[in-house]
């Protein structure tokens, strides 16, 4: 083996074992743009407002994700075992969808949102405190998170099917939304209040009433 190649260096159509390390390049495709002339049946405009309000729909999905995730370490109280599963169930849940939304948006040629610097910048709910908070907030904080997808994904929907975008509607409807709207009933029955140990017996003025 020459000095050259074993110093990393090669010469032109030499292969050697050796990476390539610190590369850098320009970017291969601007945030905000889609691809040209993709067979997909949809026109570049269409495909553009898609991808913009799929990435809207995609910064909430990553972080209602990430608050199931927070909220699943730092539970606390007496219903912890059966919550500390719950968020994480439906953490995975959302982990799946998170991947679907963006595959869509690639799919459509667009470019999808993935640091956690720019889903913070983008994302439209609201930032929770580092610290632990108790169950009935962490629940309130979820189901407020869960309206905000809930209405993205309506309004998307009807969007979608009135620009012909059958996938994008497919995809929102039949995963995102039903995925949201289950669990949304999950998270709201842990907030009635009910006796866990002694029914309440009704009030002899409810019975004179």
């Amino acid at each position: 083996m020459s000095k050259e190649q074993t110093s990393g260096k090669t010469t032109t159509g030499t292969i050697n074992a050796q990476p390539r390390l610190h590369q850098h390049a320009g970017e291969l495709q601007h945030y905000g743009t889609v691809n040209h002339q993709l067979p997909l049946e949809l026109v570049e405009p269409v495909r553009l407002e898609m991808t913009e309000q799929l990435n809207q729909l995609l910064a909430d999905t990553i972080t209602l994700r990430d608050l199931y995730k927070k909220s699943h370490w730092q539970v606390a109280g007496p219903t912890f075992y059966q919550l500390h599963l719950l968020y994480d169930k439906h953490h995975g849940e959302q982990d799946e969808l998170v991947d679907a939304i963006a595959e869509r948006i690639q799919l459509l040629g667009g470019v999808s949102l993935a640091m956690a610097a720019d889903v913070a910048e983008t994302t439209q709910i609201e930032r929770p405190p580092r610290g632990r908070e108790e169950v009935p907030i962490q629940l309130s904080r979820l189901l407020e998170a869960h309206k905000i997808v809930i209405g993205e994904c309506r309004t998307l929907a009807r969007r979608a099917s009135a620009l012909g975008d059958d996938g994008t509607n497919d995809l929102v409807v039949s995963q995102v939304l039903r995925t949201s709207e289950l669990q949304v009933w999950f998270l709201s029955e842990h907030l009635v209040n009910v006796p866990l140990v002694m029914a309440r017996e009704p009030s002899k003025t409810a019975d004179a009433a």
